[in-house]
């Protein structure tokens, strides 16, 4: 059995970072057969892929299976193996082996085939997706992890580039409010390993728990700047109940409930992570916000004062 590249992901990485990303994958099946090599392991099945690792089944010499993922060291990888080591496979995937040189892991092996994204009740998920999260943001972040203080004075600093390319008027309003909310916070950013990305997609079946959480990406701050991600996936479901502001709140007064966190404090942080994902939109070319993103800054704001 060879490693082959699915091409969604070879074009994933050209559209992303051009030559450099075509490079990267092209070197992918020398790169795996190295660590197939180095640890031991054989070809156990299809790969997987998302926007940028390529995750390869496979045995072990002792006959237990586990998974390979490759991926390249960047800014969103590079601490990856830190976090899962840190955590110890308490609410995530297991840590097997790593290479810090190259950024490639060997983690155990999960369901990759089902996801919180396929429970039918988005209320019963977005409970157990709470549950592993409290696990998560309990424990301190470890040192050498970028720092949510860090990001939200960056962000601060992009927000008037931001709204001068916004021509409405309503979304540079809401820009600057959440700018507002992050400004009043960014003095305390918190301590806690964020995992940064857990949406129900993130959190798969597994043997060993139920449900664990995968891929993320690590940070150091305050959980409320971990919620955004469950509030608007499954964002269909929150448009189905007719109320959207209700159906927001709802889901994260849930989360707050089960994290115990300060109601407003979480709000403040969500509002940062919209401001996060608003700001990345315009400096990609948008010229208008996502309605999503300004659905939540409107229910947040029932929170936040």
């Amino acid at each position: 059995m060879r490693i082959t590249v699915p091409t969604a992901l070879k074009d994933s990485h050209v559209h992303y970072d051009g030559e450099a990303g075509r490079a990267w994958t092209a070197g992918l099946p020398a790169l795996g057969e190295r660590f197939l090599e180095e640890w031991g392991l054989r070809l156990d099945g299809e790969p997987r892929h998302g926007v940028v690792a390529l995750v390869l089944p496979v045995v072990r010499e002792d006959g237990t299976k586990a998974a390979l993922k490759l991926q390249p060291v960047n800014d969103e990888t590079a601490a990856e193996a830190v976090a899962l080591r840190t955590w110890a496979g308490d609410g995530s995937v297991l840590l097997l082996d790593s290479d810090s040189e190259t950024g490639t892991l060997l983690l155990e092996r999960l369901e990759g085939d089902r996801s919180l994204a396929d429970v039918p009740d988005v209320m019963e998920a977005l409970d157990v997706l709470t549950g592993l999260l409290r696990r998560l943001v309990a424990v301190p972040a470890p040192e050498g992890l970028r720092h949510l203080g860090d990001i939200a004075r960056g962000m601060l600093g992009d927000v008037d580039a931001a709204v001068a390319e916004l021509p409405g008027e309503r979304d540079r309003h809401w820009l600057r409010w959440c700018a507002g909310a992050v400004s009043e916070l960014v003095s305390e950013p918190g301590d806690r390993l964020l995992h940064w990305d857990l949406h129900y997609e993130n959190v798969l079946a597994g043997d060993r728990e139920p449900w664990l959480g995968i891929d993320p990406k690590p940070l150091a701050g305050d959980p409320g700047f971990d919620l955004l991600p469950a509030l608007h996936n499954r964002w269909d479901e929150v448009v189905a109940t007719g109320d959207v502001t209700r159906a927001v709140l709802h889901r994260f007064d849930l989360m707050v409930d089960g994290l115990g966190l300060d109601a407003q404090r979480a709000a403040g942080w969500t509002l940062g992570r919209v401001l996060q994902n608003c700001l990345w939109d315009v400096q990609s070319g948008n010229r208008e916000l996502s309605p999503i993103q300004l659905a939540i800054a409107e229910a947040m704001r029932l929170r936040w004062r």
